[in-house]
């Protein structure tokens, strides 16, 4: 087609109309579209097109030419930013070779250097290459209202946590560590707009001199804090009472429950301070181990923050607690809305469970059982030497409960079949792993009925929907990958205000 003899097509179209047009397509498909001309690839990039931006990067090399070509692009003006870096391939043996090597050398005494994994060292290093290209694309970026990190660079528990052997091989003098530290407090320091941030699993990317390079202007309206790194060492804090107080506009808050003292929750019940709505922390033994539970909050501490915080909701995930642990921890008056334990060295006691379902019945909504401890006698019985069995009591007193998901303890099957009567269409997702189930001599010796058809058919009628077994349970990242769905349902759990 021409008119007055000249070609018109889509690249003759004004900027600003394909910018337009662009604005009511998918990502995928505007990447698409931008394939058609040079003018289009241009428009591709308009600010207003790109407000949010949520990376899943795997830690490998090729993602980095990918990354630095979209964060030159978008890194300058993206007002959300949400990047995950996970390795998908861990490698076999992984740390937890590296460790066991470690610990035999040291045992031998013989002062030779443990053997590290190869594959190991290039994840760390690609790692860290990969972190610096996003803090330094957007370093200058004052249009930033939203920031959140996510590193799953190792399994806490299953593969070891990343020694510093490993950071001293790939970052001999520390420098690298350094500029990235220093790149995060620029970005920090810069903010004009930022109400939410959130930093997970970083390795050691937040210092406890970190928060300081935020202005008090913009830490007085921060809404969202959130910092996790098992990685810091010895008894290293990200956030004291002191510097909390200058965030009196925070509505949600997740820390290593460490960290979390009396002092702060004094702090957040003070009538200066807006009502705190979410609270998610991280229960860990490594933390347990280097820092005291002798600071953490009492249960009046919890009631002062509930009078100034009566929509106040907590998340837990503990990792390898001991049950005496969790007893002490688990205060009358915290407002537990969700409890997540994983563990792979120590089990949770049918008393924690049972104390959780006393203490939380008006609040617990989503309840997760994880254990990958190797037991050659079988998993854990909760009910052992107990009248009535603590997940069957769990369902009946939290009227409010949503979701239970349990893998590696024993669930008989006649108390599946009750807890789905109990709860009915309100349980919205019953995941148990088919190895967990067991069935009793009575249930196996009727040749006329097959109990694991039972078993499904009744449960299917107890829920109102068609339910069955967890199979695979790589299909399920709640198992799987502990510590990225607690990152993720921290998100939402703190976004759904």
């Amino acid at each position: 087609m021409s008119v007055c003899g000249e070609a018109v097509g889509a690249g003759s179209l004004p900027s600003e109309l394909v910018v337009h047009i662009f604005s009511f397509l998918a990502g995928p498909d505007r990447l698409r579209a931008s394939a058609a001309c040079s003018h289009w690839r241009e428009c591709l990039f308009y600010p207003a097109l790109w407000p949010r931006l949520r990376l899943s990067l795997r830690v490998s090399p090729a993602e980095r030419p990918r990354l630095e070509f979209l964060m030159r692009k978008c890194g300058w003006f993206v007002r959300e930013l949400r990047v995950q870096f996970a390795a998908d391939n861990y490698p076999s043996g992984g740390a937890a070779a590296a460790a066991a090597a470690e610990g035999a050398a040291v045992a031998a005494g013989d002062g030779e250097a443990a053997p590290l994994c190869p594959r190991w060292l290039e994840l760390l290093r690609t790692y860290l290459e990969l972190v610096m290209c996003v803090l330094s694309s957007v370093r200058n970026n004052r249009n930033l209202q939203k920031l959140s990190l996510f590193g799953d660079i190792s399994i806490l528990q299953q593969h070891g946590s990343l020694s510093n052997t490993y950071l001293g091989k790939v970052d001999p003098d520390g420098k690298k560590i350094k500029q990235i530290q220093q790149l995060f407090e620029e970005i920090l320091g810069n903010s004009r707009q930022l109400k939410w941030l959130s930093c997970g699993f970083m390795l050691q990317i937040v210092t406890p001199t970190s928060l300081s390079s935020l202005s008090n202007p913009i830490a007085n309206t921060m809404e969202h804090l959130s910092l996790l790194d098992n990685h810091i060492p010895g008894n290293t804090t990200l956030i004291t009472a002191v510097e909390l107080e200058r965030f009196v506009n925070l509505r949600s808050l997740a820390l290593d429950f460490c960290d979390f003292t009396a002092e702060m929750a004094r702090v957040l019940a003070d009538s200066n301070h807006v009502p705190l709505h979410r609270l998610s922390l991280l229960v860990h033994s490594v933390s347990i181990m280097h820092k005291s539970l002798d600071s953490m909050p009492e249960d009046e501490n919890w009631k002062a923050l509930m009078r100034n915080s009566t929509n106040l909701r907590v998340y837990i995930m503990a990792f390898d607690v001991k049950s005496d642990d969790m007893l002490r921890i688990l205060k009358p008056s915290i407002p537990l809305e969700r409890i997540h334990f994983d563990s792979y060295i120590t089990c949770v006691s049918g008393a924690v469970v049972d104390l959780i379902s006393r203490q939380y019945d008006k609040f617990l909504t989503h309840f997760i059982l994880m254990n990958d401890v190797i037991d050659m006698s079988g998993f854990p019985d909760l009910s052992d030497n107990r009248n009535e069995d603590p997940l069957v009591l769990l369902a009946w007193r939290c009227t409010r409960l949503s979701l239970l998901a349990v893998h590696g303890y024993t669930v008989w099957a006649h108390n599946l079949i009750a807890i789905a009567r109990l709860r009915g269409s309100d349980l919205k997702v019953l995941e148990v792993t088919e190895e967990s189930i067991d069935f009793d001599q009575g249930e196996l010796a009727d040749q006329d009925v097959d109990p694991v058809h039972n078993l499904i058919e009744q449960v299917s009628l107890g829920l109102g929907r068609p339910w069955h077994a967890v199979m695979d349970i790589e299909l399920l990242s709640i198992f799987t990958e502990p510590t990225r769905h607690f990152y993720r349902e921290m998100q939402s759990f703190s976004e759904g205000i």
